[in-house]
């Protein structure tokens, strides 16, 4: 009876294995039909033989072996990185992103009587349990944070004010080279109901061109300051390109959560606000608030996406 046990679990191994070489092969086999189609040649070059289907098949087992080793060297990375930052379970894995953007549309209560301005939201339509992180002003220039975010690779957004990031457009620059986009958060931070529509207009579109000069390319996304603004505001910044409004449902410190919803809880595609701040003007740092923000999502069973892959 062992025997037979035996030589079944043997033959359902092979099996597997012939199942993923014969998908090797034919993977290989429609890569290199489509590169012959591209060349516009029905013949293959006689100089450069094609390998054997059984060397092809071995190569894209390989490559697949490969990416699989490279799958869990990264998650065991992130393992250590959990342990080291201090998080109480690792943050979950985001699904892939829509293949079309949600339609996002105002929040109910937040309208203007313009209309066609860009929207004003503080959740994203999704029925993913996702939900995005996003740090305003770029007050504080923690190095921790970006060491941080990049080993524990979790996807957040910068919304900047020139008046405090321009003594280090360097900091933000790396921030921005590790995958981060950097939006429109003002010029220098005021509150906008009370300027007139020409200065709300250099607020917002004189930080569009500095976030062009110095990070290369103006952005879609504008977060008011304190998250007030009135019909002008939408104005000014749609004159200067913005499309989309993002405020925020929760809001993150070192010590506690602050929730706009009156379940004080989070829902599936929830924008949580944080700033860059330090133990000058909170109870923690950069990342103890972190660790705060992430031990609540991820308890809560929420992975953390890209704002922008939705927006």
């Amino acid at each position: 009876m062992q025997l037979v046990r035996q030589k079944d679990q043997m033959m359902a191994h092979g099996a597997h294995r012939s199942r993923r070489t014969l998908g090797a092969a034919l993977a290989v086999a429609a890569l290199a039909s489509a590169a012959t189609a591209c060349s516009g040649s029905a013949e293959p070059e006689r100089t450069a033989p094609a390998p054997a289907a059984g060397q092809q098949a071995q190569g894209a087992a390989g490559a697949l072996d490969a990416y699989v080793e490279r799958v869990r060297a990264q998650r065991a990375a992130r393992v250590l990185a959990v342990k080291k930052w201090g998080l109480a379970k690792p943050p979950l894995e985001a699904p892939a992103p829509p293949a079309v953007k949600p339609r996002i549309t105002t929040r109910k209560g937040f309208e203007t009587d313009g209309e066609g301005l860009p929207p004003v939201f503080t959740t994203v339509p999704t029925k993913q349990k996702v939900v995005f992180l996003t740090i305003d002003d770029g007050a504080e220039k923690d190095p921790e944070l970006l060491r941080m975010m990049s080993e524990l690779r979790i996807p957040y957004s910068a919304f900047l004010s020139d008046y405090v990031v321009k003594d280090d457009y360097g900091y933000f620059a790396k921030m921005q080279k590790s995958g981060v986009s950097l939006h429109n958060h003002t010029l220098n931070h005021r509150y906008l109901p009370a300027l007139s529509y020409s200065t709300q207009k250099r607020e917002i579109c004189g930080m569009q061109d500095v976030i062009e000069k110095r990070f290369g390319k103006r952005t879609p996304l504008f977060r008011p300051p304190y998250g007030n603004y009135n019909e002008d505001t939408l104005r000014a910044a749609q004159s200067c390109g913005v499309k989309a409004v993002p405020l925020w449902a929760a809001e993150a410190f070192p010590d506690h959560m602050e929730w706009r919803e009156w379940d004080r809880d989070l829902h599936p595609g929830d924008i949580v606000l944080t700033h860059f701040r330090g133990k000058e003007d909170w109870k923690g740092s950069m990342a103890d608030m972190i660790r705060r923000v992430m031990n609540v999502i991820t308890s809560k069973g929420y992975a953390v996406a890209k704002l922008e892959d939705y927006v």
